[in-house]
């Protein structure tokens, strides 16, 4: 099989992809983009993603993709032998990609205003209640996919998805290894059964339990 390279960093949007990458069992070269130290606005990585953001996979042929919902819908698209999304046409496909998207979509906003509450206003006191506001909202989202979604153990149920890869992940973002059990136990519920699968579960517990980048 041909290999992919994964452009991230420990606890990063790109645990995403190398769980996804496990599951499907694809060979893939790891290649470490510090966040700390803002190694992923260095000028030779902004070549290959202009954003300036993790996670990058460049896949077999040379394409680059970036954002992690585009990657991990890439993944699955290319190898549907792993089972990672229900088939096209199937309703259980559309209930992971409504909960994939909503996460995408509207709680990873709040993470980069949590982070970098300073680029959201011309007056460096506003960083503060920025990144406040940012943790309240991001955490509003998850009490309602809580409640909503309701994961038992996973979103479609005993079915395994990407939405569980991808829950797993932003879950455990803004002080979440501590606020989500305690607030979304179904949520909290659902990551620890994604880290006892013999494919995710290992790079899981490599971001969120210490670990390398490095395989």
């Amino acid at each position: 099989m041909d290999r992919y390279i994964l452009y991230g960093d420990l606890r990063s949007g790109s645990a995403t992809a190398e769980m996804a990458l496990a599951e499907i069992g694809a060979p893939v070269d790891l290649r470490e983009v510090p966040l700390e130290g803002d190694h992923q606005l260095a000028e030779d990585y902004r070549r290959i993603n202009p954003m300036g953001r993790v996670p990058t996979l460049v896949l077999p042929d040379g394409t680059v993709v970036t954002e992690s919902l585009a990657i991990l819908l890439t993944l699955a698209d290319r190898h549907p032998e792993a089972g990672l999304l229900p088939p096209p046409g199937d309703s259980t496909r559309a209930r992971a990609l409504r909960w994939m998207t909503l996460a995408a979509g509207e709680f990873y906003p709040h993470v980069t205003r949590s982070d970098y509450p300073q680029r959201f206003s011309a007056d460096p006191a506003h960083a503060p209640a920025i990144r406040e506001r940012a943790r309240q909202m991001g955490r509003e989202i998850w009490l309602m996919v809580e409640r909503e979604a309701a994961p038992d153990p996973f979103i479609l149920g005993d079915r395994f998805s990407l939405a569980d890869i991808y829950l797993s992940v932003l879950t455990r973002w803004l002080g979440g290894d501590e606020w989500t059990p305690l607030h979304c136990p179904r949520l909290d519920r659902l990551a620890q059964a994604v880290a006892a699968r013999p494919g995710a579960g290992p790079v899981w517990r490599k971001h969120f339990s210490g670990g390398s980048i490095s395989p």
